[in-house]
């Protein structure tokens, strides 16, 4: 058998075992894509089960926001009572609560939380939160820019 011959019959063999190869990678691209349809449809009814769940059980639900997990911010007619905030929420809202029905600066609550007040910038956090409370309706936001409890 002469140098070609060999070479020939060697090509033969690398094609046939391309073949197979091949087939195997589309089979093995096939199953990977099935599973990821999967996990997408098992992603999706665990999320629909957790939110079902935190509505019944009035806990604070995640959403996506960008592509981001946060925590939802319920408007106040869309809950029975405030344990569906989430926690930092509840929290101002309960500083608010006992400042005995007067209005609060966003500083008092900011101290009340161990937020250094006299750091410039150290309130924009707890500002946004209040803010965000009283567009919901929890909060009432006066002129002044402090808060009150909305009855």
């Amino acid at each position: 058998m002469s140098s070609l011959e060999k070479m020939a019959g060697r090509r033969a063999e690398l094609d046939e075992l391309a073949e197979s190869l091949a087939k195997q990678l589309a089979e093995v691209d096939a199953e990977r894509e099935e599973l990821a349809v999967a996990e997408r449809v098992l992603r999706r009814l665990s999320e629909q089960e957790a939110e079902a769940a935190g509505q019944d059980a009035g806990l604070p639900q995640q959403v996506q926001v960008a592509g981001r997990s946060v925590l939802k911010v319920p408007h106040r007619r869309e809950v029975v009572d405030a344990s569906a905030l989430p926690g930092g929420y509840r929290r101002m809202l309960q500083i608010v609560q006992a400042a005995a029905g007067g209005p609060v600066m966003v500083k008092d609550v900011g101290a009340e939380l161990g937020i250094n007040v006299v750091v410039p910038g150290r309130l924009e956090p707890p500002l946004g939160k209040l803010s965000k409370l009283a567009v919901r309706g929890w909060l009432h936001r006066l002129p002044n820019g402090t808060f009150t409890i909305r009855a």
